[in-house]
């Protein structure tokens, strides 16, 4: 994480008493929140892949959820208005430049107006995000020609049309259509813009 944040998120661990967790990489969630149980304190979860930025931004976003349950239990939304309230609170110590570069800065500003569930839904967020990233050869979804086949998951997939902010995706195998945020990290399998035989 950026060095300028370690204080805080020290204090934070101690303060809020919980473990923090490296995790490898998960495709269906950056990081997670489990509440105290069987005698263990607050659990959080993080991937080990993250650069630094988003590593920030989704552990901030669990200990919102930490400090929501400490609120009210279970009693309210996971996303709700009073987590959306604490995240927003907890991340203004970082809100800063010289802890996030001046375009992350600015989309993540804009982000916390109402943030969402995950910051990855936020796609001019992501973007700026993944400027960062080590791996600056990732191809996603919205660099792909329409009908170009690509590997997802170990499924293959059919590039489709644009619905409002996310692709039309038809997994092959099965003819079932997906949703893909344009910055999913995809693996081109191969450019067939007449393929009728696979459905």
């Amino acid at each position: 994480m950026p060095e300028q944040s370690i204080n805080t998120i020290a204090h934070w661990i101690i303060e809020f008493d919980f473990k923090l967790k490296i995790k490898k990489e998960r495709s269906t969630r950056l990081g997670d929140y489990t509440q105290p149980h069987n005698g263990l304190n607050h659990t959080i979860t993080i991937n080990h892949n993250l650069n630094k930025f988003s590593f920030l931004i989704t552990l901030v976003h669990e200990v919102a959820h930490l400090v929501t349950y400490n609120q009210h239990k279970n009693k309210v939304n996971p996303h709700g208005a009073e987590w959306k309230q604490n995240f927003k609170n907890l991340m203004q110590p970082f809100l800063t430049p010289d802890i996030f570069p001046l375009e992350v800065f600015a989309a993540l500003r804009k982000y916390l107006i109402n943030p969402a569930a995950s910051s990855c839904t936020d796609v001019q967020l992501l973007r700026m995000l993944k400027l960062h990233d080590e791996d600056v050869t990732s191809i996603f979804v919205e660099n792909l020609p329409i009908n170009t086949l690509f590997l997802y998951n170990n499924k293959l997939f059919k590039k489709g049309e644009k619905i409002r902010k996310r692709y039309k995706c038809v997994e092959v195998t099965k003819n079932i259509t997906y949703l893909f945020n344009p910055l999913a990290e995809i693996e081109v399998f191969e450019t067939a813009i007449n393929t009728p035989k696979l459905f």
